[in-house]
């Protein structure tokens, strides 16, 4: 892997985002993966940031609440099998490395593995995270996206790192 700016490839992110990227989280010996479709790259507080958002329902939210880093694998290549197992099954159950079939890259600066294939990475260190005041949000983004009141918890990861494959 080789070692590459954060915003190299910003836009690049921006555009696949949609289509999914991999969230993984450790601790307590414990891996996880899920899909993302949300997020942002840029710059808060004169670092560079990759900002996630994670329903507190998901397992993944223990895990990252825990350990206070994450990576983001964002595909280069067709994943969308990978992607589809882990946006749609718990890792409370099993593990959704194996199942997908995806192997771990073992993070450099954070415990969280990275997943191999996907091509760019993004390795960060939690920096300020807070729970969605549903008060303020548009009234049709709550009824599209939060009919059952799991909001998300925003988290700002300091990016330690960006690797490409």
């Amino acid at each position: 892997m080789k070692e590459i700016s954060f915003d190299q490839y910003a836009p690049q992110v921006i555009q696949t985002l949609p289509k999914g990227a991999f969230l993984t989280v450790s601790h307590g010996g414990r891996d996880n993966v899920m899909t993302i479709g949300w997020g942002t790259v840029g710059v808060i507080w004169g670092q560079p940031i990759f900002s996630v958002l994670v329903r507190p329902s998901r397992f993944t939210y223990g895990l990252l609440e825990a350990s206070g880093e994450f990576t983001v694998s964002v595909p280069r290549t067709d994943m969308a099998k990978a992607l589809a197992v882990c946006g749609s099954k718990s890792g409370r159950d099993f593990d959704k490395f194996a199942a997908a079939g995806l192997e771990k890259l073992p993070g450099v600066k954070v415990a969280a593995p990275m997943v191999a294939g996907a091509g760019l990475h993004y390795e960060c260190k939690v920096v300020f995270k807070q729970p969605m005041n549903p008060e303020p949000l548009e009234s049709g983004l709550k009824d599209a996206f939060y009919g059952n009141g799991d909001f998300h918890t925003l988290y700002f990861g300091h990016i330690l790192a960006t690797w490409q494959e």
